[in-house]
């Protein structure tokens, strides 16, 4: 798969959807159209404010037919690095940023007679690009979206108008909860299950649908982690005879961007494996926090995904 390329648009819209859900409209500073994308794809957003300098992925979440503008939705997360308050604070209408072409790891599959959609949170965004491209090709698709009550909850009334009975909601402060076994048990041969959202649901999915014997092929989920903190270490870089400090609440990634080196990615949240680095020596304990890995590799220690992980010990080198 090869690098994303870097276009540069500017904000047509800064609309507060939720009080911590901002939409952003984004279109070409050229007239040249938007590259095409399909119903789950995320592009990685650059911007800098002064010495602040933010890359983050995001899903596109306007209709994949319309090539004149992209939009995408930041959530403000109190305790988070810094990336999505920057945007929050920083970026309004007329403001000119940075993005990758459209890259998809979580696509809608096509050997499918049917597709169920399950979505908590900001987890509802890639899922409004795919709903538009199931309802305009006629596939048969159901929506359940989870939510911690209708004021914190994004799109929900949008989607209702738009697909009516096919969109199921469900709100934490009523008690109102989504019977996962019945709706896995009752669906036909060639059903294929999507769910992206927080983590624990994320994971309550998977684990349901492998204890009700769905094939590994039928189900499909996406989950970015963001990188965690943790202690500062040092990182050798073998090719580039070059030793880089990794700061708490950076990534190896991050630190090595700002060193002036590029390495490929597509995500930067543990999931594309196009980071993977091999490691060359690691007198320390490696904390893979990746979702691409197998326990096998991390248990090998010889392979890496530098955009979430981390290290604790004296030496760490990499194969960069």
């Amino acid at each position: 798969m090869s690098a994303p390329t870097e276009i540069r648009v500017r904000v047509a819209e800064a609309e507060a959807v939720t009080p911590a859900i901002k939409r952003l409209k984004l279109v070409p500073l050229t007239s040249t159209p938007l590259p095409d994308f399909s119903g789950g794809a995320h592009t990685v957003v650059h911007y800098t404010d002064g010495p602040r300098h933010v890359r983050n992925p995001y899903s596109l979440m306007g209709s994949p037919f319309d090539p004149s503008a992209y939009q995408i939705s930041v959530l403000r997360v109190p305790d988070s690095r810094g990336g999505s308050a920057l945007i929050h604070d920083g970026v309004h209408e007329g403001t000119e940023i940075t993005i990758t072409s459209p890259i998809n790891l979580f696509p809608i599959d096509r050997r499918a007679r049917r597709h169920i959609l399950i979505a908590g949170g900001i987890g509802i965004t890639p899922f409004m690009a795919m709903t538009a491209q199931l309802d305009r090709e006629g596939a048969d698709f159901q929506l359940h979206y989870a939510m911690r009550d209708r004021a914190s909850g994004a799109y929900w009334k949008l989607l209702k108008s738009i697909y009516g009975h096919r969109v199921h909601t469900y709100f934490d402060d009523t008690n109102e909860t989504l019977a996962l076994t019945r709706l896995l048990d009752g669906q036909p041969l060639g059903t294929h299950l999507y769910v992206c959202g927080p983590a624990g649901m994320i994971d309550w999915v998977l684990k349901t649908a492998r204890e009700a014997g769905w094939p590994e092929e039928n189900v499909h989920f996406e989950r970015f982690a963001a990188p965690p903190p943790g202690k500062p270490f040092q990182v050798a870089l073998a090719r580039s005879k070059r030793t880089i400090d990794v700061a708490p609440r950076e990534s190896v990634l991050e630190a090595i961007e700002a060193a002036g080196i590029e390495p490929q990615f597509l995500c930067r949240g543990g999931a594309c494996g196009q980071c993977e680095t091999a490691v060359l020596e690691a007198d320390g304990t490696l904390h893979h926090n990746d979702h691409y890995l197998s326990d096998d590799e991390k248990a090998s220690g010889k392979k890496m995904m530098i955009c979430v992980s981390r290290f604790e010990g004296a030496r760490l080198v990499l194969d960069l």
